[in-house]
């Protein structure tokens, strides 16, 4: 059952700090090839990605560094294996919150056309091999166009489970590259997508391209890939938020030069406690053509000035 807006009034939004000048995650994990579109589990221990590097199945596949504490550095990538990669292209992974399933995006045979998402389910959520053959989600977010991307959210509040997602060129979009958001029904599949208007720019490929995102667990705030006008990149990093998960999402913000450059900056994924951003970008410094980068904040707390501190300036 959907809770009273008086209800979700009652949370307190966070406050926190600018985001940190990122770092590059080092040789380890990133090579002279393309390494991309990162995804972190919950515990922070395994962080998935896609690359082209050698040793895959495919042009892209995704791979999985692992770390034994959020102390140890990562360790040497490796590749998902052929339940999850093909001699298509696997693209974005992302989990759900509850870490048993991954979804991703991929031109495989059996979709609905182009680029469709995929979802595979393990029963252990620490077993970074253990993913059953992958699905395809269905007409409900598949379409003849290319639709790629997820972001998978579960409401805590109204339990209600929204796949964000971007696609080319639908029909009734705005740009480019749009996002869209399906809801989870009662049978278990997700239903019709829906434009996310307040986070789509219009505009063509030059100024209306709208990608990968990535919200925050309690649903209050979503990053995502944009080349709309007011960036300093030829794509940028954006921001929105919302008062409660009832309400359309705020006029996006750029994120701003802490993180983004006058190159490609893009995919961002968020830690379970929102204080990590991993994207990837092909800023000067990198070790191959796109690598991925981390960057930090911290929650304000008590008489903490929030301007002292640098503190986001986008309205939480």
């Amino acid at each position: 059952m959907v809770a009273s807006l008086a209800s979700f009034n009652l949370v307190a939004q966070p406050e926190y700090s600018d985001w940190s000048t990122p770092v590059n995650l080092g040789p380890v994990i990133n090579t002279g090839y393309n390494d991309q579109h990162p995804a972190l589990s919950k515990d922070g221990l395994s962080l998935y990605f896609t690359s082209s590097r050698p040793g895959g199945f495919g042009a892209d596949d995704l791979w999985v560094s692992q770390r034994a504490s959020t102390d140890d550095p990562w360790g040497p990538p490796q590749n998902l294996g052929p339940v999850i990669n093909t001699g298509a292209v696997e693209f974005s992974p992302a989990f759900s919150r509850d870490g048993h399933w991954l979804f991703f995006h991929s031109d495989r045979p059996g979709g609905f056309g182009g680029l469709d998402i995929w979802t595979s389910y393990r029963e252990h959520v620490h077993d970074d091999f253990g993913w059953q053959p992958p699905v395809n989600l269905g007409p409900g977010v598949n379409s003849p166009f290319d639709d790629a991307g997820p972001t998978f959210f579960q409401d805590d509040q109204t339990g209600i489970v929204t796949l964000y997602f971007t696609s080319l060129n639908r029909p009734g979009g705005l740009g480019d590259w749009d996002i869209y958001a399906s809801m989870l029904g009662p049978d278990g599949t997700f239903g019709a997508a829906s434009l996310v208007a307040e986070l789509s720019a219009p505009g063509n490929a030059n100024t209306g391209r709208d990608t990968r995102t990535a919200i925050r667990h309690d649903g209050l705030e979503i990053f995502f890939t944009s080349n709309r006008p007011g960036g300093i990149g030829s794509g940028d990093l954006w921001v929105s938020t919302r008062a409660t998960t009832l309400d359309a999402w705020s006029v996006p913000v750029n994120v701003g030069p802490s993180v983004n450059t006058s190159f490609f900056d893009g995919a961002p994924a968020l830690s379970s406690d929102g204080e990590t951003l991993f994207f990837y970008s092909n800023r000067p410094g990198g070790f191959g053509a796109n690598d991925l980068y981390m960057s930090t904040r911290h929650k304000v707390h008590g008489n903490e000035d929030p301007g002292a501190s640098g503190a986001n300036t986008v309205s939480q």
